[in-house]
């Protein structure tokens, strides 16, 4: 893992910028600041500003933890082709299943951590989010929670910060809905930037169909290259655009095309 902007690392964005690539992003941690209470997470104004150009400019994805439906909210006004909620479950054929599936899951840890402070589970429909960063010992917490989910039937347990994902385990995740969505829109490779456990799916892609980008160093990480920290985000996506709008005969992302699922291929001469 190197750091992206290291003067051994100047031509890669180049090189990747004019290529036709598709921009994927995590949202917590990546496009906006940790917050201890997830409903709060918003991006900065720059963020939000710099990623509504770079949506003209590239085919831009959101890969998120959230339910689709509140990444979508979050996201509202900036024309991203593509948001795909539940660490890369949803939207997929077999959402009714994993949905049932999951609220199987809620009775028996209700049963079990109800008693203990500061733990809050977040049902998000294809997957439960159990927070435990107001718990007064986290490490009792969170040893509680990996205990009561391992008492469950076919579940993938995932860390986080300040958080255990609980999804199905025959469920998409991040890597299988990269590779779906990039082939959906016809692009040859893809970047993609995160932060945390669940991004390692994406992480562990093969370099040549992805350029992965992990906030914060982590050695144990599979990223092949790290921001120091999540507000180098505009430091990338604004260095995106500049190489995309300097390349002559550029072509943006036709508005007409965007919601498309075939047929959108970008082509920079």
């Amino acid at each position: 893992m190197t750091y992206l902007f290291s003067p051994s690392n100047a031509y890669l964005l180049d090189i990747v910028a004019s290529s036709n690539v598709l921009l994927a992003l995590d949202y917590d941690g990546t496009l906006a600041p940790l917050v201890l209470e997830p409903q709060r997470a918003a991006m900065r104004f720059s963020t939000r500003r710099l990623l509504k150009r770079a949506s003209r400019l590239y085919p831009c994805v959101v890969i998120s933890g959230r339910s689709r439906a509140d990444a979508s909210a979050r996201l509202r006004g900036i024309d991203v082709c593509r948001v795909v909620g539940n660490h890369g479950a949803e939207p997929s054929p077999g959402g009714e299943a994993i949905r049932r599936h999951v609220e199987q899951w809620l009775t028996p840890l209700k049963q079990q951590l109800s008693w203990r402070q500061g733990i809050v589970i977040e049902d998000k429909g294809l997957s439960l989010a159990v927070h435990y960063g107001r718990a007064r010992q986290r490490d009792a917490a969170r040893r509680a929670i990996l205990l009561a989910a391992q008492s469950l039937n076919n579940v993938r347990i995932t860390g986080g910060k300040r958080v255990v994902n609980l999804v199905a385990a025959d469920a998409r995740h991040k890597g299988l809905a990269l590779d779906h969505v990039r082939a959906q829109f016809g692009c040859d490779t893809a970047i993609y930037v995160g932060d945390d456990e669940t991004d390692e799916d994406v992480f562990n892609l093969p370099q040549a169909a992805c350029l992965s980008i992990r906030v914060g160093r982590k050695q144990t990480s599979a990223a092949s290259y790290y921001l120091r920290n999540q507000g180098e985000i505009d430091r990338l996506i604004g260095t995106l655009i500049t190489l995309r709008e300097s390349y002559p005969g550029r072509r943006a992302v036709p508005p007409v095309n965007r919601q498309v699922t075939t047929g959108l291929r970008l082509v920079v001469p």
